[in-house]
C-alpha cells in the first residue's frame, strides 16, 4: 500500500495500514545485510518522519498521538548523528559545486579530509552502530504491535481535517516568525512545519490527484530550499566551533562568506513560494480540501488505461 489515505477503507484502517507498511520496511531496512549502514540510518530515519506527519494528520481524533510522536522522534534522534556526518558532507560537495566556477576548490580540501575523518570514525565504530540499530530494530517491533490496535475516533475528512488544519495554520505562524526574527531555529521549526504539511499533501493526494500533485511538489521544492538552508547554518557552526581543524583563517572566511551568500540565495527563493502555499486562512484551507474529499467519496476517479478502457480506483 503507498503511503496515501485509500477511498476504499476506513480512515482507520487506511492509518492502521500505512503504518505497519512504513514500520516494516524500517525493519527489513535494518535486517538487509546488502544495504550500506549509513543508507539504512537514512532511510529508517524517514520512516520515523512518515509515521510522525502520517500520525500528525489524525492528531485530534488520535488519543496515542503524544505517546508514538515522541517515541518515533526519540528512536530516529539515536540515529542522527550518523546521518548528519554524512549529510554534512553532501552539503559541503553543494556548496562548492554551486560555486565552481568563482573559487579555487582546491584551497579546500582540508575542510573536506575533516569531514571525511569525522564521517569515517562513526563508520569504524560498527559495533557501536549495529547496537544502536538493533535498538532500533527492537522498537520497530515494539511500535508495530501497538500499531496495529491503533485507534482512529472518527472516519471521512472529520477524521483529518483537524490534523491537517493544525500542521498548516502552525506553518504560516512560521513562516512569519522566520522571517521577522531571522535564526536558524526559527527556519528549522518552519521548514519542520512544510516537511509535515508535505506528507500529507502525499496522504490525500487521491482526493484530486492532479491537484495534491502540484502542491505537494511546490511544497517538496519548498522543504528543500529550507532543508539546504538548515544544513548549511549547521556547517557554519561546526567551522565556528572549532575553526582550527579546517584550514587557514582566510580560507574559513572565505567559505563562511559562501555559505552566508548561498543561504540568501536559497531563503530569497523559499518567502514567495512560501507565501503562495500557505496563502490561504486555515479555514478556508479546511473547506476547499473538504469539498474535494466529498467529490472524491462522492463520484471515484476514472483512470484511463490502454485500449480506452476505463477502471474505478
Amino acid at each position: 500500500m503507498a503511503y496515501r489515505i485509500r477511498r476504499s477503507k476506513s480512515v482507520q484502517a487506511s492509518v492502521r495500514k500505512i503504518a505497519l507498511e512504513q514500520i516494516d520496511k524500517a525493519i527489513g531496512e535494518i535486517l538487509d545485510e546488502q544495504l550500506d549502514r549509513h543508507e539504512t540510518v537514512h532511510q529508517v530515519r524517514k520512516r520515523c518522519k512518515k509515521l510522525r506527519g502520517l500520525i500528525r494528520l489524525v492528531r485530534p481524533e488520535f488519543n496515542d498521538y503524544q505517546r508514538e510522536n515522541e517515541f518515533f522522534r526519540d528512536a530516529a534522534r539515536e540515529l542522527s548523528y550518523v546521518r548528519d556526518a554524512q549529510s554534512i558532507i553532501e552539503c559541503f560537495d553543494g556548496l562548492l559545486g554551486h560555486f565552481h566556477d568563482q573559487i579555487e576548490q582546491d584551497a579546500f580540501v582540508p575542510v573536506r579530509d575533516e569531514l571525511a575523518e569525522r564521517r569515517q570514525k562513526i563508520a569504524d565504530d560498527k559495533v557501536g552502530l549495529d547496537n544502536k540499530l538493533d535498538e532500533f530494530l527492537a522498537k520497530m517491533r515494539e511500535a508495530r504491535g501497538r500499531a496495529a490496535k491503533w485507534k482512529v475516533n472518527d472516519d471521512g475528512f472529520s477524521a483529518v481535517e483537524g490534523g491537517l488544519a493544525k500542521t498548516y495554520r502552525r506553518g504560516r505562524k512560521a513562516l512569519r516568525s522566520a522571517y521577522e526574527k531571522p535564526s536558524r531555529e526559527n527556519f528549522h521549526e518552519w521548514r519542520k512545519r512544510i516537511k509535515y504539511h508535505w506528507y500529507h499533501a502525499r496522504l490525500l493526494r487521491r482526493i484530486w490527484p492532479d491537484m495534491m500533485n502540484l502542491w505537494r511538489g511546490a511544497t517538496d521544492e519548498l522543504s528543500d530550499l529550507l532543508g539546504d538552508d538548515h544544513d548549511l547554518a549547521v556547517f557554519r557552526q561546526t567551522l565556528l566551533d572549532d575553526p582550527d581543524r579546517f584550514g587557514s583563517e582566510s580560507d574559513l572566511q572565505v567559505l563562511i562568506g559562501l555559505i552566508d551568500r548561498r543561504r540568501a540565495e536559497l531563503l530569497a527563493k523559499a518567502r514567495p513560494l512560501g507565501e503562495r502555499l500557505l496563502a490561504e486562512k486555515p479555514k478556508q484551507l479546511r473547506s476547499r480540501l473538504g469539498r474535494y474529499w466529498e467529490t472524491w467519496q462522492a463520484r471515484p476517479n476514472l483512470q484511463p488505461k490502454l485500449g480506452n478502457e476505463l477502471t474505478l480506483v
